[in-house]
């Protein structure tokens, strides 16, 4: 079921935070969360030029927005779940970003003269459920396989906890980042009251909607805001139920190699020895003799 839930839509690219600040009909937002996000006070929408690219490395997703104003090159990407590669990610992504730039304004990097190029700027927003600081800087060094000493490179994602009370005055600053939270935040506590996804989101679309929250721009497009926000979250579970596959499968290895018995495996998954015993034959494995 998973497999066939994702071919549905194998070319999934936008997700609701891109429909808030990547849109290029959308600057207002995209202007009020880069001042909320710098302390400055831009107005002129025409300062602004949105540079996300499609399909620079991810198969399924585009990166969420990437934008270009005053010299400054930012780089912003919402997460649902925690994941320490991203200034790896990052990297990788503004390799592809200043490629294009260097490109459109025909610079010549082999010469003697030095290039200049934009001010990288890069921006993780997280609102998933595992408890974390307000800001985390996350540094590709860490992934270093031997440690920099002199500190001579190095590449910083700098990650804003969303949830509630964890940068609320970041929220306060800009209008439609809060009223995003408030309807990830409905959909969340729709599925903890036991709906299903479709449910859920149509849920807090409504109350949202009759509560003032994203009024307009969810009458607009609400039929397109289901969509993404349903295939998001089935994706989140999709590769969740992967991840959980993958160490189940880790574990039942470990068992038939002898490192350890059935009892462990059993506890580390959380589950009873008959259930181990039956998930382990279901999944191809020869069934270790019972104790």
């Amino acid at each position: 079921m998973r497999n066939e839930r994702v071919r549905t839509n194998p070319r999934y690219k936008d997700r609701l935070f891109r429909l808030l600040f990547g849109n290029p009909k959308m600057k207002s937002n995209i202007i009020s969360l880069y001042n909320a996000l710098n302390g400055t006070n831009y107005t002129d929408e025409k300062e602004i030029e949105i540079t996300t690219l499609d399909d620079a490395i991810y198969i399924k997703m585009k990166n969420d927005v990437s934008l270009l104003i005053d010299s400054y090159l930012s780089l912003w990407e919402q997460q649902s779940s925690y994941n320490p590669n991203m200034p790896l990610r990052g990297l990788m992504y503004f390799g592809n970003l200043y490629d294009t730039y260097i490109d459109g304004q025909e610079l010549n990097i082999y010469g003697e003269a030095l290039v200049r190029i934009p001010t990288p700027q890069y921006i993780v927003f997280y609102n998933g459920n595992k408890d974390m600081e307000s800001v985390r800087k996350l540094k590709l060094s860490d992934a270093f396989l031997h440690p920099q000493e002199l500190h001579e490179f190095e590449w910083t994602a700098t990650m804003y906890n969303l949830n509630k009370g964890k940068n609320e005055e970041l929220l306060s600053k800009c209008e439609p980042l809060k009223d995003y939270m408030t309807l990830i935040q409905c959909i969340k506590e729709n599925q903890a009251n036991g709906l299903s996804v479709k449910d859920a989101v149509d849920k807090a679309v409504i109350d949202c909607i009759q509560h003032g929250v994203l009024r307009d721009f969810l009458k607009k497009h609400r039929a397109e805001v289901m969509d993404v926000c349903i295939t998001e979250y089935n994706e989140k579970t999709f590769i969740d139920g992967i991840r959980a596959e993958g160490r189940e499968k880790e574990i039942f290895t470990s068992v038939m190699e002898g490192d350890y018995d059935v009892t462990r495996g059993a506890q580390k998954l959380g589950i009873s020895e008959k259930e181990f015993y039956e998930r382990m034959e279901k999944s191809g494995y020869k069934i270790p003799e019972r104790i």
